[in-house]
């Protein structure tokens, strides 16, 4: 089924006793067929490839439509995203060309079996198709112009820590070991409240004012942030290529867990600006002795009345 056309009249096979379809439905209606014409569906069936033993009848695009539908509709919980959409599952795998939903248990194991290749695989080609195909052709990315004239593309690298709930199970010597599905996924990290928690971290790399996502990568506890900000840098440099902007007036916006000296080396020269997360920094003589010496430059507003008043709204 390639057509809008198709896939109305297998909506239309259902009785009228069948309830209506999620709001989100149409969203996925919508963007799925697009997908098809770009050839990004095409793409992923011949790029991104997993084989492991009892596969059965699924193929990689049967478990990514799970994944397209569950990240458009905003659901809680999957249990209620296969609620939600049991009513509809033949309608809703017509859209990607399938005919089959696969359980909740199958998805499951897949996700449990699935490696890195895949993933990076995939990865390229989203970052490859958003290269590609720029949001708008006739005007320029959006960014930041400073007083000068200067066009600054700003680019938002965030790393952030999720704490994992786990219940607490008794432990006596008559049990078992307790099995944690979140061992392989966490390890102990600190979040900031709490020390010794399990947590996972992902590294997300937004375009701030276009807000297209270049990249995420996720780790176990504390994660690997030196490691993930080059992988950042090396997907911001091609960004600005694709989009003839060059490396000068590229500015990147770091998060504190990056305030160390540390992290300078992997940037590759380009501009930041970043939080500093070592304030023993402001101890030192030098830098006390520059912090009392006058300011060598004062800055005002020059469109500013010099009697204006604020406006107060009831």
């Amino acid at each position: 089924m390639n057509s809008i056309a198709d896939i109305s009249v297998c909506i239309q096979t259902f009785s009228a006793s069948t309830p209506s379809p999620p709001p989100w439905f149409g969203e996925v209606a919508l963007l799925i067929p697009y997908l098809r014409k770009q050839g990004v569906l095409d793409a992923i069936d011949s790029q991104v490839r997993f084989a492991r033993r009892r596969f059965g009848h699924y193929e990689v695009i049967d478990f990514l439509a799970v994944l397209f539908g569950y990240a458009i509709s905003g659901e809680r919980t999957l249990e209620a995203f296969y609620e939600r959409l049991h009513p509809w599952a033949y309608a809703f795998m017509a859209l990607f060309g399938r005919d089959r939903l696969p359980a909740r248990s199958t998805l499951s194991r897949f996700l449990a079996a699935l490696t890195a290749e895949p993933v990076e695989a995939l990865r390229r080609l989203f970052f490859s198709d958003l290269l590609a195909r720029p949001l708008v052709k006739e005007e320029p990315a959006g960014g930041l112009w400073d007083r000068a004239g200067s066009h600054y593309l700003v680019f938002d690298v965030d790393g952030t820590r999720e704490a994992a709930r786990q219940r607490a199970l008794p432990c006596t010597p008559e049990l078992p070991p307790a099995q944690r599905r979140l061992r392989p996924l966490c390890a102990p990290g600190y979040t900031g409240r709490k020390r010794g928690e399990v947590v996972r971290t992902r590294t997300t790399i937004l375009q701030t004012h276009s807000h297209q996502w270049l990249g995420s990568f996720g780790n176990e506890g504390l994660g690997q942030y030196r490691e993930e900000l080059r992988r950042a840098v090396a997907a911001i440099q091609c960004y600005a290529k694709a989009y003839v902007q060059p490396e000068e007036h590229v500015l990147m916006r770091l998060d504190g867990q990056y305030g160390t000296g540390a992290t300078l080396a992997a940037l590759a020269g380009l501009a930041y600006v970043m939080r500093g997360k070592d304030y023993q920094l402001l101890d030192r003589p030098e830098v006390q002795a520059r912090l009392h010496l006058p300011a060598d430059q004062q800055f005002s507003r020059e469109d500013k009345l010099p009697r204006a008043h604020p406006l107060r709204l009831p």
